[in-house]
């Protein structure tokens, strides 16, 4: 299968720059996966295309101000760390991308807002990130709530006013270089009212990692491989899942991040365990969904392993058609941009 055969054309001025003011106000489109079908509503009329005994399934992962600007001991030379996962059994440690990296060697040490946090490079791994072992005095996740910048995608050049912008309603949990996006759109009042027409919202963790956005640099889709991202299910979660499941209410996966934890967690005949673990799940056309009946999931770049993913739940076809009406509907596109609903 090739990359190119997920490529669609897209006019950069599409690509939403700024969250709106009001989460629910963004539009929404409605592909039946079955038929090809396409609707245009605004979010927050969900709850009138969710049904009485659905699950909504959601990832309540916060995003942590991970992108850390400082400057190489020794040189002055500034120096950009992005933190990207905890390396476990290591206190203090973590895997980064480090710009620029070519000069960022064993040993280099980096120091941030005036000595408040230092770091030394102890290890290089696969792509060139860097293991950087961290020093301070007092609590990490302060320090970093206080140096630190949210980690925007590439693709946004505007500046973030308000950094809550850029979490859901919901998120709880530490840990993640990047928002899962979908679930922006949500408001408390929103969730409010959807549960209140008796259908139940469980929650799961994953820590989003940027290998999920990395371009595919393989020819071939076969060849790409994801890097892996911690998640967990809980007692509650699963309970509400197998429930929704055993009186034939849909699992619907509010976003990929969602969607990857439950295919990875789940059991081929459609049940859950709290469980917790790492998946490195590639989802491409032809795979076999366990877990999500439908999806909630924001629009994504032209041959990403996310486009991918859509592809395989609703066909590829039926997905670049829908990009299409997306463009040619000024639809705004990735992370802060509208959402589509696939049933």
């Amino acid at each position: 299968m090739n990359v190119n055969d997920f490529d669609y054309e897209l006019p950069r001025e599409l690509i939403a720059q700024d969250p709106l003011e009001d989460r629910a106000s963004s539009r929404l489109m409605l592909l039946h996966k079955d038929s090809g079908e396409i609707e245009h509503h605004i979010f927050r009329e969900i709850p009138s295309l969710l049904r009485a005994g659905d699950c909504l399934v959601i990832n309540n992962t916060k995003v942590i101000p991970a992108r850390l600007i400082g400057s190489r001991e020794g040189t002055g030379a500034a120096i950009e760390v992005l933190l990207l996962k905890r390396v476990e059994g290591k206190e203090n440690t973590w895997e980064t991308l480090v710009k620029p990296g070519k000069k960022a060697r064993i040993g280099t040490k980096i120091v941030f807002g005036d000595g408040l946090l230092s770091g030394e490079v102890v290890d290089i791994v696969e792509e060139g990130n860097r293991i950087v072992r961290f020093s301070f005095d007092g609590i990490f996740e302060e320090i970093l709530d206080r140096l630190g910048q949210m980690p925007l995608p590439p693709y946004i050049t505007h500046e973030l006013k308000d950094k809550n912008r850029y979490q859901t309603v919901y998120a709880k949990y530490d840990g993640s270089a990047a928002a899962p996006t979908a679930g922006l759109h949500f408001t408390k009042e929103l969730l409010d009212e959807i549960r209140g027409m008796g259908v139940n919202i469980a929650e799961i963790t994953l820590h989003v990692g940027l290998g999920t956005f990395r371009p595919v640099k393989a020819e071939t889709v076969e060849e790409h491989h994801m890097h892996s991202e911690f998640y967990q299910v809980d007692e509650k979660a699963a309970r509400l899942i197998n429930e929704t499941r055993s009186r034939g209410g849909r699992v619907i996966a509010v976003g990929t991040t969602s969607c990857r934890t439950l295919e990875s967690a789940g059991k081929e005949d459609g049940s859950i365990s709290p469980c917790s673990g790492w998946t490195d799940i590639f989802i491409y056309p032809g795979y076999r969904f366990k877990m999500v009946d439908a999806l909630i999931t924001n629009f994504h770049l032209p041959k990403s392993t996310l486009v991918m993913l859509v592809s395989a739940l609703a066909g590829r076809e039926h997905i670049l058609a829908a990009y299409r009406e997306a463009v040619k509907e000024r639809y705004r596109f990735f992370s802060f941009g509208d959402a589509m609903f696939i049933e």
